[in-house]
């Protein structure tokens, strides 16, 4: 009995070790960033600018702005959870070539971004940002982009402000969601500090959405996009599956990249809803 008991014991103190392990170290499960000295000199085949931008609380976030001479919008872009703005830049540059202007920025301890992260203050760096943008641009003319984790800072955008349309890429019901299925044998919902309920923040959108995700996607399952896509009250919607697409290939599959080009093409007031 008493072997039963110490093995019990050292077994409950494991698992509260773990918790409180995950509870701290969670910033590191969710943001892989990458630093960037703040002379890196970034290249990219397209003309750009280099901006940063204030915080009220003094963190400095930078960003690329590329440019095109007679653009037919412009494209802010919420980039995925790995790396910086050296990677992500080149990402964003088919945006450019197709006509638009793209503004994409790293998050906070992402390359050359500054602050202390926090699901406020990633909220609040990206209205710092779209209204960067409309100082610059009409908003009829702002095309919101979310990618993976950038997806939950887009559609809050999108509710609060009136974008011309929402495009989301391998998005998810709720980060919070995503961690109960990952960590099932832990109370993920007693702690996680970056819930990012986009189920919540779809309910205030009124601009039309356009969601892509692979079947085959291992980082964010299909059924979490397509779960998300279900809770959104409106007609102007559309779903676009990419069978066999994973996590970070869906560019590959010439059905992403057609939906993608007839998405930025689509008429505003089309209320077609598809899947």
């Amino acid at each position: 009995m008493k072997a039963f008991k110490r093995i019990l014991f050292l077994g409950l103190g494991a698992y509260l070790i773990t918790i409180v392990m995950f509870y701290f170290f969670q910033e590191k499960l969710i943001f892989l960033s990458t630093p960037l000295p703040q002379n890196y000199a970034y290249s990219f085949s397209e003309y750009f600018e280099e901006i940063f931008l204030t915080a009220d609380d003094g963190a400095r976030l930078n960003a690329l702005w590329f440019k095109k001479e007679d653009p037919k919008g412009l494209v802010l872009y919420f980039h995925g959870n790995a790396d910086n703005l050296s990677r992500w830049g080149e990402i964003t540059i088919p945006f450019v070539r197709k006509g638009y202007d793209v503004l994409v920025m790293d998050y906070r301890t992402y390359g050359k971004s500054t602050g202390k992260l926090s699901e406020k203050a990633l909220f609040s760096d990206a209205q710092l940002f779209y209204d960067f943008a409309a100082e610059n641009y009409e908003e009829n003319q702002i095309v919101l982009y979310g990618r993976s984790l950038g997806t939950g800072l887009a559609t809050k955008l999108a509710a609060q402000n009136k974008p011309a349309q929402l495009l989301l890429e391998t998005p998810y019901y709720s980060l919070l969601d995503i961690g109960v299925k990952r960590f099932p044998w832990l109370p993920v919902k007693w702690f996680m500090k970056y819930p990012l309920r986009t189920y919540e923040f779809v309910q205030e959108i009124s601009c039309p959405v356009r969601v892509f995700h692979g079947t085959e996607d291992k980082v964010v399952p299909y059924n979490s996009g397509l779960k998300l896509f279900d809770t959104i009250p409106l007609r102007n919607k559309v779903f676009h599956t990419i069978k066999g697409g994973g996590h970070n290939d869906l560019i590959s599959y010439p059905d992403f990249r057609e939906a993608l080009e007839l998405s930025l093409l689509s008429d505003q007031s089309n209320s077609a809803e598809e899947r």
